[in-house]
């Protein structure tokens, strides 16, 4: 690699670095995430813009594009590979890791700066989730394209171990949403509830600049996710 590459590379790490780092000291002193926003954007360039502002983020069929299958459970089976779109999407996946570090990006990269999960599941003491992550998205202009906004959720955490889809079929992700033991303990209509209505799922909607949202929208979501169980909540066989 060139000093030049080297160079160009080293600047971008260390912007997105300073982004967060800025952020982060700004809450723990009590600023709040607004002010934060605002002493990076001093050091910014202003003319950045959401890359994804008019980009296809994909589209989820609607339940009546799978009334034609005759047959109960292929239309079941059709119906959550459908919703397989979502659960597979970064937005997803990436807060679902299979290891003790959240991904990030549609890239599904670790997250950077490192953290760990943590005995909760809300990262380790003295660096918990909300150390930079507040209440709700924080856009971030910094001189580089690789950070444009840091997640926000007051509910921001990493789903438990047990819950981890990352690396697996959409036949195994559907065996384990199902299982009451590997899904904090919900029923089928609790699922429907919580993938419909659950404001931390429904922020892969609405990720904030830099990220593409999950396919569809919520709504449409969870009416997929209510046939699914009304046909017999049936899994793909991979």
């Amino acid at each position: 690699m060139s000093n030049g590459i080297f160079n160009v590379t080293a600047s971008k790490i260390l912007a997105n670095r300073l982004a967060v780092m800025a952020l982060a000291a700004s809450l723990i002193l009590g600023a709040g995430p607004g002010l934060a926003q605002e002493k990076v954007t001093e050091t910014a360039d202003a003319a950045s813009s959401d890359a994804f502002a008019d980009a296809d983020t994909g589209s989820l069929r609607p339940v009546a594009d799978f009334d034609s299958i005759a047959d109960e459970t292929e239309r079941s089976i059709a119906i959550f590979e459908e919703t397989g779109k979502v659960l597979q999407d970064p937005r997803c996946v990436n807060c679902h890791p299979r290891g003790d570090s959240p991904l990030q990006g549609d890239d599904m990269a670790l997250h950077d700066p490192p953290v760990v999960r943590g005995a909760a599941n809300f990262g380790a003491p003295g660096m918990t989730c909300n150390t930079c992550h507040g209440p709700e998205n924080v856009d971030v202009v910094a001189q580089t394209d690789d950070i444009r906004s840091i997640p926000g959720n007051p509910n921001w955490h990493l789903a438990p171990v047990e819950m981890a889809w990352e690396g697996k079929s959409l036949g195994e992700i559907c065996a384990q949403i199902k299982d009451e033991n590997r899904n904090g303990g919900k029923t089928l209509a609790e699922l429907v509830e919580h993938m419909a209505k659950d404001d931390l799922v429904g922020w892969g909607w609405k990720p904030g600049k830099g990220r593409k949202p999950a396919p569809g929208t919520q709504e449409q979501f969870g009416q997929l996710y209510e046939a699914w169980v009304a046909t017999g909540a049936h899994c793909p066989a991979t």
